[in-house]
């Protein structure tokens, strides 16, 4: 079967994990790079024989790619996206997807005129701890769901990083973190219907949020409770916690379970979050779509949600009320 040829704009932290799995790809190749720093691009592309480039403009018009994987920070994704898509070249956005609610209805609305495969990476979403927790919960086994709880907590100085440049992040743990939370909880519980959001206490005295508390009503009526951090390390195991009628889940790092109230004993169904097994069945899952061989587990409604929920968030903080979430809809 002919490879899927992949160009990657973006060779930072999150761009290494992709490189392994394009290393063992049966489904796609890496066949350029794009990045503004040729030294780097470089180096990256070396092992995989890429052609290089330093512009993703200059990437959208080689013609050497049938898709792309968006991996710049978050306020270069709403222009780069549209390069490619503009060209009918298929695309795969690092999350967040864009910031703001205006960008994300372009994006959408293009892919769809270009005919073309547009997703979002959110990677928690590919884990296989997170997909058998859903599966369970369907099954009934927990009785009815009345608490779910999501911790994204770690103490990390992100005074150096793009990430505390509000300019490029578009915020800070909130839009960073939390948007890998409202996908969590949208594929777990489904819509979100309002949310509240406090920002609790600085640690590093960044410009953006450091510690916030977000609490989401989804429209099943469960209130999920969501910890993010980058100045407090709770060191707690699991990065979810279900608590139902009839018995309790956790998802962890290391190792994920559940129990009914009527035993004392836990079934263990996973071995916790492998990131490069995660990373791998999103591309996967990418590269079949454009082959129309499967549906996107993040679709594009999926991505709107993701922008809405944390605009909502934000308008929540700046207040200290009550947001209800705009009602997504995707013209198709």
């Amino acid at each position: 079967m002919k490879k899927i040829k992949i160009g990657l704009v973006g060779t930072g932290t999150v761009a290494q994990t992709y490189a392994q799995v394009f290393q063992s790809s049966h489904l796609c190749s890496l066949v350029a790079v794009a990045d503004i720093r040729e030294d780097v691009a470089k180096s990256f592309a070396e092992p995989f024989s890429a052609k290089v480039f330093t512009s993703y403009e200059k990437l959208a018009e080689s013609g050497l790619v049938d898709a792309v994987i968006v991996a710049t920070p978050p306020s270069t994704h709403f222009p780069v996206a549209k390069a490619f898509m503009e060209r009918q070249i298929h695309v795969l956005c690092e999350k967040p997807l864009c910031l703001s609610r205006a960008e994300a209805l372009q994006m959408i609305s293009l892919a769809s005129e270009k005919k073309i495969v547009f997703t979002m990476a959110s990677k928690f979403r590919y884990a296989s701890d997170v997909i058998k927790a859903k599966s369970i919960i369907s099954s009934g086994a927990l009785g009815e769901i009345i608490q779910f709880e999501n911790y994204f907590t770690c103490s990390v100085d992100m005074s150096k990083r793009w990430n505390s440049d509000k300019k490029i992040s578009g915020g800070g743990v909130l839009i960073d973190n939390g948007t890998h939370s409202v996908d969590i909880i949208r594929y777990i519980l489904g819509e979100i219907e309002e949310v509240i959001a406090v920002e609790t206490g600085k640690v590093h005295d960044l410009e953006v949020e450091e510690n916030v508390r977000l609490l989401a009503k989804t429209r099943c009526g469960v209130v999920a409770v969501v910890d993010l951090a980058w100045g407090v390390d709770k060191k707690i195991p699991d990065f979810i916690r279900i608590y139902g009628t009839n018995g309790v889940l956790c998802v962890g790092w290391r190792e994920s379970k559940y129990r009914t109230y009527s035993s004392s004993n836990w079934v263990i169904f996973g071995k916790g979050y492998d990131k490069l097994k995660a990373f791998r069945a999103k591309v996967e899952n990418f590269c079949k779509a454009i082959l129309g061989k499967e549906k996107l587990l993040i679709d594009v409604e999926d991505a709107l949600a993701s922008v809405e929920v944390i605009e909502a968030a934000y308008n929540s903080l700046r207040q200290n009320l009550w947001q209800k979430v705009r009602p997504f809809s995707v013209a198709r």
